[in-house]
């Protein structure tokens, strides 16, 4: 397989040092190795949208009063990413990663990767605060796009974070499991982000858990019977609030269901390690196994009754 990090320090700082109304321009020219990623839509997004969908830093306009304050914290940002070497400690940890993987599975085929690194918006609230500088995904085989504010446990985790996304690169890569967003459960989503979280703690201890879940989410036996009690919930619409929380729900505009940030990683870990602790097998032997699998093993395990479909 080939890894390809595509140079978005260099991108960005062309970006930054652009004049205004060049910017958006230079930001869909980074993200245009990124654009087969919307493959199944006619035509294309506009990548720039997807950059400022995906928590990506704002550039700026010609009508912006004061792009300096602006731009001087976006270099500072870059400057830290470069001096903490982001782009060559995720693609070892990649590397490390697909060797975890095709280790624990023989017959496993990772795809080609395309990753992008891109600094985050310290002016969005949500991005800086509920999910503390951290918005990943890695759910398109042959993908993966991580946006970063580069706080000390951004930095720290930099390794944990790619890892737990190529996690769910090889899951949902031909051969794996199938994301059929008409028919797929919050049972996946929650299970597939404990894959990813216990994964990268098993190549990186404590630090592969997402930061953005506070400690007693973790260990919160209501939030994990919560959780549970929507794991056959359908329709991708209402995931936000089962998986990552309330907050981000209300941002998405879909109801919430009384979760904190962060909920479905919390469960999803603790079910992931309970199936592990019962068969012995780890993240990476379990890439591809199907939740209902998993969940029907560790359910019982944790005091939890099956969901009736997953």
């Amino acid at each position: 397989m080939t890894l390809t990090l595509i140079d978005s320090a260099t991108a960005t700082a062309r970006i930054l040092d652009a004049p205004s109304e060049s910017r958006e321009d230079l930001v869909r020219e980074m993200w245009q190795p990124m654009a087969g990623m919307y493959h199944f839509l006619p035509g294309g997004p506009d990548l720039a949208a997807v950059h400022r969908q995906s928590f990506g830093f704002d550039c700026g306009s010609e009508t912006d009063g004061d792009t300096d304050a602006l731009i001087i914290p976006l270099r500072e940002g870059l400057d830290a990413l470069l001096a903490a070497d982001a782009w060559r400690r995720v693609e070892t940890a990649l590397q490390n990663g697909i060797s975890a993987l095709e280790a624990s599975v023989p017959d496993l085929t990772v795809p080609d990767l395309t990753v992008l690194l891109v600094l985050g918006d310290p002016t969005n609230r949500h991005f800086v605060d509920e999910v503390q500088g951290l918005s990943g995904f890695g759910g398109i085989s042959g993908y993966i796009s991580l946006t970063l504010w580069p706080t000390p446990r951004v930095l720290d985790r930099l390794e944990a974070i790619a890892v737990h996304e190529l996690h769910h690169n090889v899951r949902y890569s031909p051969g794996g499991v199938v994301w059929n967003p008409a028919t797929v459960t919050v049972g996946e989503h929650v299970v597939s982000e404990g894959l990813a979280d216990v994964f990268a703690t098993e190549l990186y201890g404590d630090a592969g858990y997402t930061h953005f879940v506070a400690e007693v989410t973790r260990t919160d036996h209501a939030v994990l019977a919560k959780v549970a009690s929507g794991l056959d919930v359908t329709g991708m619409q209402d995931f936000a609030a089962w998986v990552l929380g309330d907050a981000t729900a209300r941002m998405f505009g879909s109801a919430p269901v009384g979760l904190p940030t962060g909920a479905g990683y919390a469960a999803g870990a603790r079910i992931v390690e309970a199936y592990r602790d019962a068969t012995g097998r780890n993240a990476a032997e379990a890439v591809r196994v199907p939740a209902s699998d998993i969940l029907a093993v560790a359910l019982p395990r944790l005091g939890l009754a099956e969901p009736r479909t997953t």
